[in-house]
């Protein structure tokens, strides 16, 4: 992996925490320069530090804002030239009945999962057709594929993600940039450990057949592959990441 990432110029949004801070150091340890964008900026010093090398950046960014994407890549480009990885991790998430689901629910779920997808990437491939390389990795969900309770704009969204996955990858291939997205399942992430109740918990696990959540770390793993030339003919896929959920139908037998 380290031929594969030496000195790229890698973006990871929602960098500051969870699956995308995991991502940011397995890459920096890997010898990317990395970006990491969030709109937290509390931990920043200390994110930074989490880090190998000493040419990574923190920039704040608002990924449903479009002049505050805009402003973040201009950023980059007068830093490094190019984005060479976009790991597009940016997100939220709530439990929320569909027949309970606000607008207002609604519109920010889908102005941050989406349309901040939509900003991100478009941005970073504009960028990357120059240099006619890229590599685009978009966070998306089991629930982008499969109904669940609660999932109702959430889920809306991640189908979206996977859409827009499969349209760039298409329209990006002529430029030498693949376009792919995780589905994570279950993963002991801060935004699972506000969105999943006990109830939750327990009727998720029941569905999955290696009956565990998963880690941050497994899923960067995942996304760092799909970011390397080791994935470079692979385009518009969408990986599980989600201990066989998505595989699974009836499960006979108790588990240990």
């Amino acid at each position: 992996m380290e031929n594969n990432f030496t000195n790229k110029i890698a973006l990871i949004t929602g960098g500051a925490s969870g699956i995308g801070l995991a991502t940011a150091k397995k890459l920096s340890h890997f010898g990317a320069k990395v970006i990491i964008a969030d709109q937290n900026n509390n931990n920043k010093d200390l994110v930074l530090k989490s880090l190998a090398g000493d040419d990574n950046l923190f920039l704040q960014v608002d990924v449903s804002n479009y002049e505050s994407v805009h402003k973040m890549i201009e950023e980059i480009i007068n830093k490094y030239n190019c984005v060479d990885i976009l790991i597009h991790s940016a997100g939220i998430g709530e439990e929320k009945l569909f027949l309970e689901t606000t607008p207002e629910e609604w519109n920010r779920i889908i102005n941050i999962d989406l349309t901040g997808t939509f900003y991100c990437t478009q941005a970073c491939a504009k960028e990357m057709v120059k240099k006619k390389y890229g590599r685009i990795v978009s966070l998306a969900s089991t629930a982008g594929i499969r109904g669940g309770t609660g999932r109702a704009a959430y889920g809306t969204a991640k189908g979206g993600v996977i859409a827009l996955t499969k349209v760039m990858a298409v329209e990006l291939a002529q430029y030498n940039i693949t376009v792919n997205a995780l589905a994570p399942g279950a993963i002991e992430t801060e935004l699972v450990a506000k969105m999943h109740s006990e109830e939750t918990r327990k009727v998720y696990r029941a569905g999955i057949p290696m009956d565990r959540y998963g880690t941050p770390e497994e899923t960067a793993d995942a996304a760092i592959f799909l970011a390397s030339d080791n994935a470079k003919y692979i385009t518009g896929q969408i990986l599980g990441v989600d201990g066989g959920f998505l595989a699974a139908g009836i499960m006979h037998g108790s588990k240990k």
